[in-house]
């Protein structure tokens, strides 16, 4: 898969050494040279100086034949920007945007954008995973499709807890993903049994996430 990312900051760095290891095709576009001249030293010929704000830039990027742009700037109107061209311009399948004030979020769903991620909502709702009463977190919202990724934290108590998965009443159309047990992520099966103080990774559709929650954490 050819996948853009706008921004050669700490996030657009480490985001594009992980797309490498994985085997994509990875192109940076990023406007300062120094930042340039590290990432192509530690990652090799990946770089295009130049604002990934411009069309000229993203069709010498070759942006017509991506798969993905993800736009990780550190201002939100440049990757909303980035996002649209390429998107509407260049007819790209999947847009992700960065965004920094969580406030627009909503606008940028309604400008078309697939995917928005907020550092911002991410640290608050892993700070809610401390509450008792919130053991659900949101991850990530595919609102096109009408689905959530979202972390469920299994209490000692849980009505899932020393049962096999196969064995849960889960919503139809939800998918556990990974279950994380400390340090240890594992790919669960139909016989993986939950443990107490699992950390569950799910999709679920966005009108299920209460089921989901019951069912896995209890009430």
């Amino acid at each position: 898969m050819y996948v853009i990312v706008v921004g050669g900051g700490r996030l657009g760095y480490y985001l594009s050494k992980g797309l490498l290891s994985e085997g994509h095709e990875v192109l940076v576009i990023e406007k300062d040279q120094t930042k340039v001249e590290r990432i192509e030293e530690e990652l090799g010929s990946i770089c295009l100086q130049g604002d990934g704000c411009e069309a000229t830039i993203l069709e010498d990027a070759g942006t017509e034949r991506a798969s993905l742009l993800v736009a990780v700037t550190d201002e939100d109107e440049d990757n909303l920007v980035a996002c649209q061209v390429a998107k509407y311009m260049f007819n790209v399948p999947r847009v992700i945007a960065r965004i920094s004030n969580p406030k627009n979020e909503t606008l940028f769903m309604k400008l078309g954008i697939d995917v928005t991620v907020s550092a911002t909502n991410l640290i608050l709702e892993h700070i809610g995973q401390e509450v008792p009463s919130h053991p659900l977190i949101h991850l990530m919202e595919l609102k096109d499709r009408d689905l959530e990724m979202v972390e469920v934290r299994i209490p000692l108590d849980a009505p899932s807890a020393g049962k096999q998965l196969k064995d849960l009443s889960l919503p139809q159309g939800s998918l556990v993903l990974l279950i994380i047990k400390g340090h240890d992520i594992a790919v669960p099966t139909p016989e993986t049994i939950v443990e107490p103080d699992n950390r569950i990774i799910a999709v679920t559709n966005t009108q299920a996430e209460q089921q989901l929650r019951t069912g896995l954490a209890g009430g």
